[in-house]
């Protein structure tokens, strides 16, 4: 097996690449120049808005791993650029090259509307509209046009290993005035790791899985569990389900998440 990975040097792919090398598979990353890749690890040095520095750089691969995206940042036309027509880029490169490999593109639980009556289930509608989960989901169809064989995972909150990222919540979620008892699902970077090489196996293939831990936590536990301060309340929490997704298919799948609960990730130092 040959991975060909994009976003290798953001915050899950300088902690999912090691993995997978330690697993054996031969991977490949895009990368800028300039920026270094976990040992082990052979760089394709391009850009996935230029078409040209892709030439070559995908033969005799047979598995591709999209990560590479745009988040947070005020400029919507940036956002659009590198998730849609990034992902565009790549797509033609891959059918031109590698036209027989798996690809997985990375997306995000944001992508499903507000409102719901239960946690969120891959079938659901998204009715997304702020940039990033909108240009996913653009993404995500671009993918499944494709004619390649695919799989989309859509990431839960990511956190764990020191990113930092869980440690960003309770700052993210006051800036959105978000209620105290609302809820997120979380996925641990142990768990993005295992999930991929689920998918890289076929046990994905033409789904869309989302990829969630097995209980979400409240924006006030989190902050909690991070050491900081964030505001009661007992006002009614007007959309209870927001934020939360339904992981049963990944688990219909035969995956056994290794961090099961943020709390538990706690007690094993995990964060």
């Amino acid at each position: 097996m040959t991975l060909f990975v994009t976003g290798a040097t953001g915050l899950v792919g300088t902690r999912l690449l090691p993995r997978l090398v330690a697993a054996g598979i031969d991977v490949r990353a895009l990368v800028r120049a300039g920026k270094t890749l976990p040992e082990g690890v052979a760089p394709v040095h391009g850009d996935i808005l230029e078409p040209d520095s892709l030439a070559g750089a995908l033969e005799g691969v047979t598995d591709v791993l999209h990560m590479a995206a745009v988040l947070r940042t005020p400029d919507a036309d940036t956002i659009r650029r590198v998730n849609v027509e990034g992902t565009r880029t790549l797509l033609d490169a891959v059918r031109a090259q590698a036209p027989g490999a798996r690809f997985l593109l990375a997306s995000t639980s944001l992508v499903y509307g507000q409102g719901r009556t239960r946690p969120a289930r891959e079938d659901d509608p998204t009715t997304a509209e702020a940039p990033y989960p909108a240009t996913k989901l653009l993404a995500e169809a671009l993918v499944r046009k494709s004619g390649l064989n695919w799989s989309v995972l859509r990431f839960g909150f990511v956190y764990g290993e020191g990113d930092g990222h869980l440690e960003s919540l309770p700052g993210l979620a006051a800036s959105w005035k978000t209620h105290p008892a609302q809820a997120h699902s979380l996925v641990h970077h142990r768990d993005i790791a295992g999930a991929v090489r689920l998918a890289l196996t076929g046990a994905m293939d033409g789904r869309t899985v989302n990829l969630v831990d097995e209980a979400p936590v409240t924006t006030y536990e989190a902050a909690a569990l991070v050491g900081a301060e964030y505001p009661p309340s007992a006002e009614p929490l007007e959309d209870p389900w927001n934020g939360r997704t339904d992981g049963g298919l990944l688990r219909s799948l035969g995956y056994v998440a290794r961090v099961p609960t943020v709390h538990g990730a706690v007690r094993e130092g995990l964060l």
